[in-house]
């Protein structure tokens, strides 16, 4: 279990094979390629795009969860999806003859799905080679008014007392995750630059294969992202997806002599396993 800018992440993903992002605090996943046996007790899933390596483990987390008796789980789908999706769960209920019960929302850039707890999360999308969506969980928080900051605590209180509001929402990125994605997303979407926790995949590290031919699959390189490290302003970076050809000690010693220096300290590299 990694705890990275104040989240606890339990997290699997090689490019390819599977990804499985569990932020067990909040009770929400990012994909589910495989369904590992700890995702099955997570009740919301929040689906970047309808690969097999992202979505092929959703039959397995909803049956298990009805097996075990859990609540029936919620599913968040690219709206393109979602028809397609609601038909791959009707073939399953017949081949399965169960209810594999879940909710299914869809989600579009730009329009908030709740989460609880002051917690939402706002889709954005990503560049890949079919309709993806990456994910920010936004949390609200409420401060006192900018107008009345400098008043002391009992004029606060008075005014309070008077029936005047004195507080705002105030809102907050904790983390972006940004699913299979070409390096554009890092400049398009200001939440990705500025999220407190950054999730982003980065695929390949070196030149066994090129930027062009990671760019023609809709991933990322390296090279791409030490040529924008300035970009980053996240206080912690989790990369994934590294590829299956690069093994994890391999992997942390090509990031560790390449990345910047300015990266270096706020970067965890998860290897192409947990």
């Amino acid at each position: 279990m990694l705890q990275l800018a104040g989240t606890a992440i339990d997290a699997l993903s090689c490019g390819g094979w599977e990804t499985c992002i569990q932020l067990p605090g909040l009770d929400v996943m990012f994909d589910v390629g495989r369904c590992p046996r700890t995702a099955v007790h997570r009740s919301r899933v929040l689906f970047t795009h309808a690969h097999v390596d992202h979505m092929g483990g959703v039959v397995a987390h909803c049956a298990t969860r009805s097996m075990l008796g859990l609540t029936p789980p919620t599913y968040v789908v690219p709206a393109e999806n979602v028809e397609a999706f609601e038909d791959l769960l009707a073939v399953w209920r017949r081949l399965d003859r169960s209810d594999l019960p879940c909710a299914v929302i869809p989600a579009r850039p730009g329009e908030d799905i709740p989460l609880g707890r002051n917690l939402c999360a706002r889709p954005f999308r990503s560049v890949h080679r079919v309709p993806t969506l990456g994910y920010a969980l936004w949390r609200t928080t409420r401060k006192l008014r900018r107008d009345l900051v400098g008043l002391t605590t009992a004029q606060v209180r008075a005014r309070a007392m008077a029936g005047e509001g004195v507080t705002e929402a105030s809102e907050y990125p904790e983390v972006a995750f940004t699913g299979d994605t070409r390096i554009e997303v890092l400049e398009r979407e200001a939440v990705v630059r500025q999220a407190r926790l950054l999730i982003m995949e980065l695929t390949f590290l070196d030149e066994r294969v090129t930027v062009d031919a990671a760019r023609s699959t809709g991933h990322i390189h390296l090279d791409e992202v030490i040529a924008r490290a300035e970009l980053f302003e996240n206080r912690s970076i989790l990369f994934t997806h590294v590829s299956a050809r690069y093994g994890g000690a391999e992997a942390a010693e090509i990031l560790a002599r390449r990345l910047p220096a300015s990266l270096q300290e706020r970067v965890t590299l998860l290897p192409n396993g947990r």
